[in-house]
């Protein structure tokens, strides 16, 4: 059994480090386990010094040159070499416990695709609310977020991958579709509880808690069509960190 974990960054030099460090040592539970593993980091055309700290922490880097999360997670998933996938942001930390859940499930049989639940770095007024409203959320509509998704090889390549007309919430719209496979398959969601995944509280530090509810109220009174706009969807493309 062999995972291939994906990770699009862009300009992510100062959290990147972190990232792959922990992930390596994450990882020891998959080799005790039996399962082989390779780590991918897309550098979406970035800047500064991304790909090259990608390279020193032994992750294999491929480039997408079109600024857009959906191409760089499609770009990794091109050169993967797993029969599974789990895409993974680089401002997220998974634990040896967590990546133990993972080992697990990827020899079930009856499993399609998963995901898990977060904890910010930071403790920021009302995420602890909003993060539960989003467990409940995902765990009733069988959706993962972008921080942690993983899902089987065969069923990624047949929902086409990622969609490139959204600029953000591409992992809901995939989870959707793989969704409807899991079903025709007679396969499931999983959703990890136990050991949540440690996901950087920077966005909230940018915008604030009340900023991504009223991002959520706009998407939903415009049916989504923000979602299709770079512009609105400046908070993953305005560059600040």
């Amino acid at each position: 059994m062999h995972l291939s974990i994906i990770i699009p960054a862009w300009n992510e030099e100062q959290l990147l480090p972190a990232t792959l460090a922990a992930l390596w040592s994450a990882t020891a539970p998959l080799t005790e386990a039996g399962l082989t593993h390779e780590v991918i980091v897309c550098d979406n055309n970035s800047t500064d010094r991304t790909a090259d700290i990608a390279r020193e922490h032994g992750a294999r880097v491929v480039h997408e040159p079109v600024n857009q999360i959906s191409r760089a997670r499609n770009a990794g998933a091109s050169v993967a070499s797993g029969e599974w996938l789990l895409f993974l942001d680089s401002d997220s930390v998974p634990s040896a416990p967590l990546m133990t859940e993972l080992a697990a499930a990827l020899r079930d049989d009856s499993l399609l695709y998963g995901g898990c639940a977060l904890v910010m770095d930071e403790v920021r007024p009302g995420t602890r609310f909003f993060l539960g409203v989003w467990h409940w959320i995902a765990k009733f509509r069988q959706w993962a977020a972008g921080s942690f998704l993983f899902c089987r090889r065969a069923a990624f390549e047949e929902t086409g991958g990622f969609s490139t007309e959204l600029y953000a919430s591409e992992e809901i719209d995939l989870s959707k579709r793989l969704k409807k496979i899991a079903r025709a398959q007679n396969r499931r969601f999983v959703f990890f509880t136990a050991h949540p995944l440690l996901t950087s509280a920077r966005k909230l530090k940018l915008r604030g808690v009340w900023w991504h509810a009223g991002f959520v109220l706009r998407t939903a009174l415009c049916l989504g069509k923000n979602l299709k706009r770079r512009d609105g969807c400046d908070l993953w493309y305005d560059g600040r960190r």
